[in-house]
Protein backbone atom coordinates (compact mmCIF):
# COMPACT_ATOMS: atom_id res chain seq x y z
CA UNK A 1 0.00 0.00 0.00
CA UNK A 2 1.33 3.31 -1.28
CA UNK A 3 2.34 5.41 1.98
CA UNK A 4 1.70 8.90 1.47
CA UNK A 5 2.63 12.18 3.52
CA UNK A 6 1.51 16.08 4.04
CA UNK A 7 3.19 18.76 2.28
CA UNK A 8 4.06 21.15 5.41
CA UNK A 9 4.32 24.21 3.57
CA UNK A 10 0.82 23.83 0.62
CA UNK A 11 -0.73 20.74 2.56
CA UNK A 12 -0.79 19.15 -0.67
CA UNK A 13 -0.45 14.69 -0.26
CA UNK A 14 2.17 13.45 -1.92
CA UNK A 15 4.10 9.78 -2.26
CA UNK A 16 6.58 10.06 0.98
CA UNK A 17 9.38 9.36 -1.43
CA UNK A 18 8.32 12.29 -3.70
CA UNK A 19 7.39 14.52 -0.54
CA UNK A 20 11.12 16.12 -0.41
CA UNK A 21 11.81 16.62 -3.60
CA UNK A 22 8.66 18.66 -4.02
CA UNK A 23 9.07 20.47 -0.90
CA UNK A 24 12.17 21.98 -1.74
CA UNK A 25 10.77 22.94 -4.44
CA UNK A 26 9.25 25.34 -3.21
CA UNK A 27 12.73 26.14 -1.51
CA UNK A 28 14.37 28.15 -4.95
CA UNK A 29 15.38 31.64 -4.37
CA UNK A 30 12.86 33.00 -7.18
CA UNK A 31 10.22 31.05 -4.98
CA UNK A 32 11.08 32.69 -1.80
CA UNK A 33 11.67 36.37 -3.41
CA UNK A 34 8.39 35.66 -4.81
CA UNK A 35 6.95 34.52 -1.02
CA UNK A 36 8.33 37.94 0.46
CA UNK A 37 6.97 39.87 -1.83
CA UNK A 38 3.48 38.44 -1.49
CA UNK A 39 3.82 38.38 2.20
CA UNK A 40 4.57 42.26 2.10
CA UNK A 41 2.15 43.23 0.26
CA UNK A 42 -0.04 41.20 2.61
CA UNK A 43 1.52 42.52 5.94
CA UNK A 44 0.46 46.46 4.29
CA UNK A 45 -2.77 45.12 3.68
CA UNK A 46 -2.94 44.17 7.65
CA UNK A 47 -1.91 47.12 8.66
CA UNK A 48 -4.20 49.83 6.83
CA UNK A 49 -7.40 47.77 7.10
CA UNK A 50 -9.39 48.87 9.36
CA UNK A 51 -10.77 45.65 10.64
CA UNK A 52 -10.59 44.36 14.41
CA UNK A 53 -7.58 42.94 15.59
CA UNK A 54 -6.61 39.70 15.84
CA UNK A 55 -7.38 37.21 18.77
CA UNK A 56 -4.50 36.70 21.28
CA UNK A 57 -5.28 34.09 23.83
CA UNK A 58 -3.54 35.96 26.80
CA UNK A 59 -4.63 37.64 29.78
CA UNK A 60 -6.63 41.21 29.88
CA UNK A 61 -3.26 42.53 31.70
CA UNK A 62 -0.71 41.23 29.39
CA UNK A 63 -3.11 42.96 26.04
CA UNK A 64 -0.09 43.94 23.42
CA UNK A 65 -0.33 47.21 22.02
CA UNK A 66 -1.46 45.74 18.28
CA UNK A 67 -1.87 48.47 16.49
CA UNK A 68 1.18 50.77 17.18
CA UNK A 69 2.66 47.22 16.35
CA UNK A 70 1.42 47.59 12.77
CA UNK A 71 1.69 51.53 12.45
CA UNK A 72 6.05 49.98 13.35
CA UNK A 73 5.44 46.60 10.62
CA UNK A 74 3.81 49.56 7.94
CA UNK A 75 6.29 52.19 8.48
CA UNK A 76 9.33 49.72 7.73
CA UNK A 77 8.16 48.36 5.39
CA UNK A 78 6.95 51.83 3.56
CA UNK A 79 10.52 52.76 3.69
CA UNK A 80 12.00 49.19 2.94
CA UNK A 81 10.28 48.15 -0.09
CA UNK A 82 12.35 45.55 -1.03
CA UNK A 83 12.60 44.09 2.15
CA UNK A 84 15.53 41.78 1.10
CA UNK A 85 17.35 42.09 4.10
CA UNK A 86 16.91 39.76 7.19
CA UNK A 87 15.61 42.30 9.29
CA UNK A 88 13.08 43.45 6.88
CA UNK A 89 12.05 39.47 6.28
CA UNK A 90 11.74 38.97 10.17
CA UNK A 91 9.52 42.09 10.19
CA UNK A 92 7.54 40.75 7.53
CA UNK A 93 7.26 37.00 8.93
CA UNK A 94 6.14 38.13 12.57
CA UNK A 95 3.03 40.14 10.70
CA UNK A 96 2.32 36.98 8.52
CA UNK A 97 3.19 33.40 10.30
CA UNK A 98 0.52 31.39 11.14
CA UNK A 99 -0.72 30.43 14.87
CA UNK A 100 -0.92 27.20 16.08
CA UNK A 101 -3.76 25.42 16.55
CA UNK A 102 -4.60 23.04 19.56
CA UNK A 103 -7.34 20.86 21.06
CA UNK A 104 -9.40 23.34 23.28
CA UNK A 105 -9.41 21.37 26.24
CA UNK A 106 -11.92 24.37 28.37
CA UNK A 107 -9.29 24.86 31.83
CA UNK A 108 -5.85 24.74 31.47
CA UNK A 109 -3.71 21.35 31.58
CA UNK A 110 -1.73 23.26 34.53
CA UNK A 111 -4.94 23.90 36.64
CA UNK A 112 -6.01 20.54 35.70
CA UNK A 113 -2.65 18.88 37.13
CA UNK A 114 -2.31 21.02 40.29
CA UNK A 115 -6.24 19.90 41.34
CA UNK A 116 -4.89 16.46 41.03
CA UNK A 117 -1.55 16.87 42.98
CA UNK A 118 -4.03 18.82 45.69
CA UNK A 119 -5.77 15.69 45.67
CA UNK A 120 -3.05 13.25 46.94
CA UNK A 121 -3.07 12.45 50.71
CA UNK A 122 1.38 11.54 50.64
CA UNK A 123 3.45 13.72 52.42
CA UNK A 124 4.60 15.54 49.54
CA UNK A 125 6.38 19.04 48.20
CA UNK A 126 5.43 20.35 44.72
CA UNK A 127 6.87 22.61 42.57
CA UNK A 128 5.03 24.03 39.50
CA UNK A 129 5.95 26.43 36.91
CA UNK A 130 3.07 28.85 35.88
CA UNK A 131 0.82 28.49 32.68
CA UNK A 132 2.19 26.11 30.24
CA UNK A 133 -0.14 24.63 26.91
CA UNK A 134 0.31 21.45 25.61
CA UNK A 135 1.35 20.87 22.08
CA UNK A 136 0.76 17.48 21.00
CA UNK A 137 2.68 15.71 17.59
CA UNK A 138 0.51 15.27 14.72
CA UNK A 139 0.19 11.30 12.69
CA UNK A 140 0.08 13.82 9.60
CA UNK A 141 2.48 16.48 9.95
CA UNK A 142 5.62 15.60 12.37
CA UNK A 143 4.87 12.35 14.21
CA UNK A 144 8.46 10.66 14.39
CA UNK A 145 10.71 14.41 14.43
CA UNK A 146 8.97 17.10 15.49
CA UNK A 147 9.40 16.63 19.22
CA UNK A 148 11.80 19.54 18.92
CA UNK A 149 9.48 22.04 17.65
CA UNK A 150 6.68 21.01 20.21
CA UNK A 151 8.70 21.52 23.34
CA UNK A 152 9.62 25.08 21.80
CA UNK A 153 6.03 25.61 21.81
CA UNK A 154 5.28 24.94 25.10
CA UNK A 155 8.32 26.85 26.34
CA UNK A 156 6.69 29.40 23.93
CA UNK A 157 3.06 29.56 25.40
CA UNK A 158 4.66 29.94 29.14
CA UNK A 159 7.04 32.96 28.14
CA UNK A 160 4.08 34.42 25.83
CA UNK A 161 1.69 34.27 28.97
CA UNK A 162 3.95 34.64 31.86
CA UNK A 163 6.72 37.30 31.09
CA UNK A 164 5.60 40.63 30.14
CA UNK A 165 9.20 41.56 28.43
CA UNK A 166 9.73 38.29 26.67
CA UNK A 167 6.18 38.75 25.08
CA UNK A 168 7.32 42.01 23.71
CA UNK A 169 10.29 40.69 21.85
CA UNK A 170 8.95 36.75 20.89
CA UNK A 171 7.92 36.63 17.01
CA UNK A 172 7.99 40.12 16.58
CA UNK A 173 5.95 40.75 19.79
CA UNK A 174 3.12 38.69 17.41
CA UNK A 175 1.55 37.75 20.97
CA UNK A 176 1.15 33.99 19.93
CA UNK A 177 2.64 30.72 19.20
CA UNK A 178 3.71 30.04 15.66
CA UNK A 179 3.20 26.29 13.93
CA UNK A 180 6.11 24.29 12.59
CA UNK A 181 7.02 26.14 9.43
CA UNK A 182 6.75 29.61 10.97
CA UNK A 183 9.12 28.60 13.57
CA UNK A 184 11.53 26.81 10.98
CA UNK A 185 11.61 30.25 9.33
CA UNK A 186 12.18 32.06 12.71
CA UNK A 187 15.27 29.80 13.29
CA UNK A 188 16.51 30.45 9.52
CA UNK A 189 16.77 34.09 10.46
CA UNK A 190 18.37 33.29 13.41
CA UNK A 191 20.90 31.87 11.90
CA UNK A 192 21.67 34.59 9.14
CA UNK A 193 21.88 36.81 12.01
CA UNK A 194 24.86 34.94 13.21
CA UNK A 195 23.72 33.00 16.21
CA UNK A 196 25.29 29.62 16.36
CA UNK A 197 27.05 30.07 12.81
CA UNK A 198 28.74 26.70 12.93
CA UNK A 199 25.77 24.69 14.26
CA UNK A 200 23.87 26.08 11.29
CA UNK A 201 26.02 24.62 8.64
CA UNK A 202 24.68 21.18 9.92
CA UNK A 203 21.69 22.34 7.86
CA UNK A 204 23.06 24.15 5.24
CA UNK A 205 21.35 27.36 7.21
CA UNK A 206 18.10 26.08 5.76
CA UNK A 207 15.58 23.77 7.44
CA UNK A 208 12.29 25.44 6.60
CA UNK A 209 10.07 22.41 4.94
CA UNK A 210 12.62 19.68 6.11
CA UNK A 211 12.08 16.51 8.51
CA UNK A 212 15.36 16.85 10.82
CA UNK A 213 15.20 16.51 14.16
CA UNK A 214 16.49 19.41 15.75
CA UNK A 215 17.44 19.49 19.83
CA UNK A 216 18.64 21.81 22.92
CA UNK A 217 20.95 23.76 20.42
CA UNK A 218 18.10 24.72 18.16
CA UNK A 219 15.94 26.03 20.70
CA UNK A 220 18.39 28.20 22.47
CA UNK A 221 19.31 29.58 19.55
CA UNK A 222 15.76 30.70 18.00
CA UNK A 223 15.27 32.08 21.94
CA UNK A 224 18.96 33.55 21.95
CA UNK A 225 18.18 35.37 19.01
CA UNK A 226 15.17 37.42 20.48
CA UNK A 227 17.66 38.40 23.31
CA UNK A 228 16.52 35.65 25.78
CA UNK A 229 19.07 34.40 27.79
CA UNK A 230 18.90 30.73 26.49
CA UNK A 231 21.37 28.41 28.30
CA UNK A 232 22.19 24.28 27.74
CA UNK A 233 23.51 22.32 30.68
CA UNK A 234 24.86 18.42 29.89
CA UNK A 235 24.56 15.60 32.62
CA UNK A 236 27.24 13.44 31.61
CA UNK A 237 28.44 10.13 33.60
CA UNK A 238 32.54 10.17 34.16
CA UNK A 239 32.73 6.27 33.37
CA UNK A 240 30.93 6.66 30.12
CA UNK A 241 32.81 5.30 27.60
CA UNK A 242 31.08 6.21 23.46
CA UNK A 243 32.98 4.02 21.21
CA UNK A 244 32.44 6.51 18.01
CA UNK A 245 34.41 8.92 16.05
CA UNK A 246 33.34 12.34 15.66
CA UNK A 247 30.87 12.27 18.32
CA UNK A 248 31.16 15.89 19.51
CA UNK A 249 32.66 19.37 18.92
CA UNK A 250 35.16 21.45 21.77
CA UNK A 251 34.08 24.82 22.36
CA UNK A 252 37.23 26.29 24.57
CA UNK A 253 36.97 24.57 27.86
CA UNK A 254 33.79 23.24 27.42
CA UNK A 255 31.93 20.07 26.95
CA UNK A 256 31.92 18.52 24.00
CA UNK A 257 29.95 20.71 21.26
CA UNK A 258 26.33 19.66 20.56
CA UNK A 259 24.03 20.42 17.65
CA UNK A 260 20.50 19.50 17.45
CA UNK A 261 19.35 15.94 20.08
CA UNK A 262 22.86 15.07 20.40
CA UNK A 263 25.57 14.55 17.78
CA UNK A 264 26.40 11.86 19.67
CA UNK A 265 23.16 10.13 18.44
CA UNK A 266 22.59 11.81 15.14
CA UNK A 267 23.71 12.40 11.68
CA UNK A 268 23.06 15.10 9.53
CA UNK A 269 22.98 14.94 6.14
CA UNK A 270 22.45 17.28 3.61
CA UNK A 271 18.97 17.06 2.38
CA UNK A 272 18.16 14.04 5.00
CA UNK A 273 16.06 13.43 8.07
CA UNK A 274 18.63 12.71 10.34
CA UNK A 275 19.05 9.10 11.82
CA UNK A 276 20.65 7.02 14.07
CA UNK A 277 24.32 6.40 14.85
CA UNK A 278 25.20 2.94 16.22
CA UNK A 279 27.62 3.69 19.41
CA UNK A 280 28.09 1.16 22.21
CA UNK A 281 28.58 2.25 26.01
CA UNK A 282 30.40 -0.02 28.73
CA UNK A 283 28.41 1.23 31.67
CA UNK A 284 24.74 2.60 31.67
CA UNK A 285 23.61 5.72 33.70
CA UNK A 286 24.86 5.88 36.78
CA UNK A 287 22.54 6.61 39.92
CA UNK A 288 25.15 9.49 40.12
CA UNK A 289 24.31 10.68 36.62
CA UNK A 290 20.42 10.62 37.98
CA UNK A 291 20.58 12.11 41.17
CA UNK A 292 22.78 15.44 39.72
CA UNK A 293 19.83 15.68 36.98
CA UNK A 294 17.43 15.45 39.89
CA UNK A 295 19.24 17.99 42.20
CA UNK A 296 19.65 20.43 39.27
CA UNK A 297 15.99 20.62 38.52
CA UNK A 298 15.37 20.57 42.35
CA UNK A 299 17.05 23.91 42.60
CA UNK A 300 16.11 25.38 39.49
CA UNK A 301 12.32 25.25 40.13
CA UNK A 302 12.91 26.06 44.00
CA UNK A 303 13.98 29.71 44.34
CA UNK A 304 13.38 32.17 46.40
CA UNK A 305 10.60 33.88 44.04
CA UNK A 306 8.07 30.78 44.36
CA UNK A 307 4.41 31.34 45.71
CA UNK A 308 2.31 29.05 47.62
CA UNK A 309 -0.69 28.11 45.77
CA UNK A 310 -2.53 26.06 47.78
CA UNK A 311 -2.25 24.23 51.62
CA UNK A 312 -1.21 20.75 50.10
CA UNK A 313 2.56 21.81 49.43
CA UNK A 314 1.97 23.08 46.10
CA UNK A 315 4.58 26.09 45.29
CA UNK A 316 4.31 27.84 41.75
CA UNK A 317 7.55 28.95 40.80
CA UNK A 318 8.32 31.30 38.40
CA UNK A 319 10.76 29.99 36.77
CA UNK A 320 10.24 28.44 32.78
CA UNK A 321 9.75 24.94 31.46
CA UNK A 322 12.50 23.02 31.12
CA UNK A 323 13.29 21.29 27.46
CA UNK A 324 15.01 17.89 28.38
CA UNK A 325 16.88 15.97 25.73
CA UNK A 326 17.83 12.52 25.68
CA UNK A 327 18.43 9.76 23.02
CA UNK A 328 15.75 9.61 20.55
CA UNK A 329 13.50 11.96 22.27
CA UNK A 330 12.67 15.26 24.04
CA UNK A 331 9.97 16.16 26.30
CA UNK A 332 9.12 19.60 28.51
CA UNK A 333 9.81 19.49 32.57
CA UNK A 334 7.16 21.83 33.94
CA UNK A 335 8.07 20.93 37.59
CA UNK A 336 9.12 18.46 40.27
CA UNK A 337 7.44 16.60 43.40
CA UNK A 338 9.23 15.66 46.18
CA UNK A 339 8.05 12.69 48.83
CA UNK A 340 8.97 12.49 52.24
CA UNK A 341 8.88 9.14 53.64
CA UNK A 342 9.03 8.64 57.17
CA UNK A 343 12.05 6.29 57.27
CA UNK A 344 13.69 6.37 54.12
CA UNK A 345 15.01 8.69 51.50
CA UNK A 346 13.60 11.17 49.40
CA UNK A 347 12.21 10.08 46.61
CA UNK A 348 11.54 12.41 43.28
CA UNK A 349 9.39 12.24 40.40
CA UNK A 350 9.89 14.67 37.58
CA UNK A 351 6.37 16.24 35.92
CA UNK A 352 6.61 16.23 32.03
CA UNK A 353 4.55 17.30 28.97
CA UNK A 354 5.14 15.00 26.25
CA UNK A 355 4.52 16.31 22.98
CA UNK A 356 3.93 12.08 21.77
CA UNK A 357 0.82 11.82 24.17
CA UNK A 358 -2.47 13.84 22.74
CA UNK A 359 -3.38 16.93 24.50
CA UNK A 360 -6.79 15.38 24.85
CA UNK A 361 -5.87 12.30 26.44
CA UNK A 362 -4.03 14.23 29.15
CA UNK A 363 -6.97 16.37 29.93
CA UNK A 364 -9.07 13.47 30.35
CA UNK A 365 -6.99 11.63 32.91
CA UNK A 366 -6.64 15.04 34.80
CA UNK A 367 -10.05 15.62 34.58
CA UNK A 368 -10.78 12.15 35.76
CA UNK A 369 -8.02 11.64 38.37
CA UNK A 370 -7.34 8.36 36.44
CA UNK A 371 -4.26 7.37 34.78
CA UNK A 372 -2.24 10.68 35.01
CA UNK A 373 0.49 9.62 36.73
CA UNK A 374 1.33 7.28 34.35
CA UNK A 375 1.67 10.06 31.42
CA UNK A 376 3.19 12.73 33.26
CA UNK A 377 5.12 11.74 36.49
CA UNK A 378 8.76 10.44 35.73
CA UNK A 379 10.49 8.65 39.15
CA UNK A 380 14.27 8.91 39.11
CA UNK A 381 14.55 5.22 38.34
CA UNK A 382 13.18 5.59 35.04
CA UNK A 383 16.10 7.90 34.00
CA UNK A 384 18.75 5.28 32.51
CA UNK A 385 19.91 6.75 29.61
CA UNK A 386 23.99 7.80 30.40
CA UNK A 387 23.61 11.45 28.83
CA UNK A 388 21.03 13.83 29.18
CA UNK A 389 20.72 18.09 28.31
CA UNK A 390 18.63 20.69 29.59
CA UNK A 391 17.34 23.88 27.97
CA UNK A 392 16.71 26.49 30.77
CA UNK A 393 15.95 30.32 30.52
CA UNK A 394 17.05 33.16 32.65
CA UNK A 395 15.08 35.80 33.28
CA UNK A 396 15.73 39.31 31.82
CA UNK A 397 16.19 40.02 27.77
CA UNK A 398 19.83 40.84 26.67
CA UNK A 399 20.91 43.81 24.86
CA UNK A 400 24.18 45.52 23.41
CA UNK A 401 27.41 43.31 24.08
CA UNK A 402 25.53 40.67 25.69
CA UNK A 403 23.17 39.85 22.38
CA UNK A 404 26.71 39.57 19.97
CA UNK A 405 27.78 36.92 22.95
CA UNK A 406 24.54 35.11 22.55
CA UNK A 407 25.43 34.25 19.65
CA UNK A 408 28.12 31.77 20.45
CA UNK A 409 26.69 28.51 22.27
CA UNK A 410 28.01 27.01 25.33
CA UNK A 411 27.18 24.15 27.08
CA UNK A 412 27.44 23.85 30.70
CA UNK A 413 29.01 20.42 31.92
CA UNK A 414 28.38 18.36 34.75
CA UNK A 415 29.64 15.31 35.12
CA UNK A 416 28.80 12.43 37.75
Amino acid sequence: MADFSVCPICNLRFLTLELERHANSHFDDEDIDKDFELAQHIALDLSCAPSSPPYIPVDDDMQCETSSRKDRESSFLKSNPGGKDIDGKARILSGVHRNETRPQIGQGLMDLLKNCLELETENTTTILCGNVDHFQSSHSEDFGWGCGWRNIQMLSSHLLKQRQEAREVLYGGSGFVPDIPSLQRWLEVAWKRGFDKQGSEDFDQAIYGKRNWIGTTECATLFRSFGLRARIVDFVSQEIDIRSSGVGKCVGNMAPRVYGPMDRYLSKGKNVVSKSVPISYDVKAKPKVQQALIDWVWNYFSDNKSRISSNHGILVSQKAPLYFQHDGHSRTIVGIQMKCQRNGPKQYNLLILDPGHTTESLAKSLKGNFGWQKLIKRGVHTLKKPLYQLCFLDPGIASGEEIESLKNLHSIRVEA
